[in-house]
């Protein structure tokens, strides 16, 4: 496993230590690498909105309205009215 030093404020530092004391995690260096896990998850849950968001706009205007959209999500999902 690598091994990084980082430099943070007292307050940051306490933050993390009273993180640990509370029993969550094991170490502060556990609770930096659960940061930087959520962080990950993040940026590719965002990466992977931004895709179908860009897909959406790539395939142009429909003629479907509204309630077309719904009634064939409902149909679709096995759901009626």
């Amino acid at each position: 496993m690598a091994q990084m030093n980082v430099s943070i404020p007292d307050a940051l530092k306490s933050w993390a230590e009273t993180r640990v004391a509370e029993g969550r995690y094991s170490s502060t260096s556990d609770y930096v690498r659960d940061l930087i896990r959520r962080d990950q998850e993040r940026a590719d849950a965002v990466a992977e909105l931004q895709a179908a968001v860009d897909a959406g706009r790539a395939s142009g205007r429909s003629d479907k309205t509204i309630a077309d959209i719904i009634a064939e999500g409902r149909k679709r999902h096995g759901l009626n009215g």
